[in-house]
């Protein structure tokens, strides 16, 4: 039978002797969210307890796609120092430099549950009242609800020239 956390959405990732691999969370799931008129975030429960372990410490910061990534701030700190040690001499890495590390935001679960989103965070993802939280692994995007439904249809759509080839062979 499975766990009360695994039943939630939210799984901690085990070595292969059976030990928590340093409690990371695991966030799956799709949630329909609504930001207040403050730009908060109520966090849902499934999500609390894994984040509770990063002591409420979390990262928010643009994405490519124009979401949001949020991140335990121990996830996080490995992806900003693997990205700032590339070379900024190089306009692609230094763009991405800017979005992710520049775009970045301390942000901490208040006592009600809720992270504050920044202003300029939910201009960039285009942020009003209508949001969806989804979890992938190591992060939770969220998203402005019309656009995560822009990007399921394009998911689900059959290419013309198939699937990447990434995912050849891969079945479920």
């Amino acid at each position: 039978m499975a766990s009360e956390r695994e039943q939630a959405g939210t799984d901690l990732q085990r070595s292969g002797n059976g030990r928590d691999a340093a409690a990371a969370p695991v966030f799956r799931g799709v949630t329909a969210l609504v930001l207040d008129a403050k730009g908060r975030l109520a966090i849902p429960a499934k999500h609390r307890e894994a984040l509770a372990g990063a002591r409420g410490e979390l990262v928010l910061t643009a994405d490519p796609s124009r979401c949001l990534l949020l991140y335990p701030r121990a996830s996080w700190e490995p992806i900003q120092a693997q990205l700032m040690a590339l070379s900024s001499f190089d306009p692609r890495v230094r763009g991405l430099q800017r979005l992710l590390v520049g775009h970045a935001d301390d942000v901490e679960v208040d006592a009600a549950g809720r992270i504050l989103v920044p202003p300029a965070l939910r201009r960039y993802a285009s942020l009003d009242k209508r949001v969806v939280l989804v979890g992938q692994g190591r992060k939770l995007e969220l998203w402005d609800e019309a656009q995560w439904e822009f990007q399921t249809a394009q998911a689900i759509a059959l290419p013309n020239d198939g699937p990447p080839a990434d995912l050849a062979g891969f079945s479920l």
